[in-house]
């Protein structure tokens, strides 16, 4: 835990009020955010695209299908949702819950979601369910539910910061209120809780999803938050392993 302390102290000490000063203090972690994050469900998703098209708005030599580009792009806008969000310091509500999903699904939906009626935005109106034990809230309870959780995860404790972000994750992946995109709507959301409450944001590596689903899965068939919890403390440290090995060398 000492590593993971030292993180959370060096992002406190930056004193971060300002979409300016949260982009500055991210630098290449929206990057790195953004290529975990889509690539843990959809493999065709590199780093160098995610690049290319957060700091050029554009892709070179791009020979991969047109869904997958529109997720790259649609990351970055999110991201710069994300940005103008943290500075009006806007509270997690149903308004912005939607928005950043619509921001990340839209142009992606495929033709069978649009003949159901699924529109990126909007909660699901069918039973789209996730996992191996087909998790997901009936569409007639998502609003119930999603708004009983919004309410669970207001005037947050500093202190409890990355166990209400943990919550807030565990219980929106279960709920899975959209046709689509849950798991990088719910990320994104999970950071925001996180830098609303001063505390550092996380990359969930692609390449360790595989505990990340047994913490998701722990939770679906126990209730059980502490493997989640785990896990993030353990990807605060990696996401920030730069900073804390600098800051040591200093002391």
């Amino acid at each position: 835990m000492e590593k993971y302390n030292k993180a959370v102290l060096l992002w406190k000490q930056r004193n971060i009020t300002t979409d300016a000063q949260l982009a500055e203090a991210l630098n290449g972690h929206s990057i790195a955010f953004a290529y975990n994050s889509g690539k843990i469900e959809n493999d065709r998703i590199t780093y160098n695209d995610t690049r290319e098209i957060f700091e050029n708005d554009g892709v070179t030599s791009y020979t991969g299908d047109l869904r997958t580009l529109f997720e790259i792009r649609n990351s970055k806008e999110a991201n710069e949702k994300f940005l103008s969000a943290f500075d009006l310091h806007l509270p997690v509500d149903e308004e912005l819950i939607k928005e950043f999903q619509r921001l990340l699904t839209q142009n992606t939906y495929d033709v069978r979601r649009y003949k159901l009626g699924e529109r990126p935005g909007e909660y699901k109106k069918h039973d789209f369910v996730t996992g191996k034990g087909e998790i997901g809230a009936a569409p007639e309870d998502v609003k119930a539910e999603m708004d009983e959780l919004i309410e669970e995860i207001q005037n947050i404790n500093e202190a409890d910061a990355l166990k209400a972000a943990a919550y807030f994750h565990l219980k929106f992946e279960n709920i899975h209120p959209f046709a689509d995109g849950n798991g990088r709507t719910g990320r994104l959301l999970m950071n925001y809780i996180l830098v609303l409450n001063t505390h550092p944001p996380i990359v969930i590596h692609e390449e360790d999803k595989k505990t990340y689903y047994d913490a998701l899965e722990s939770w679906d068939t126990r209730q059980d938050i502490k493997p989640m919890c785990d896990f993030l403390v353990a990807q605060t440290v990696k996401t920030w392993a730069k900073q804390i090995e600098r800051a040591e060398r200093k002391k």
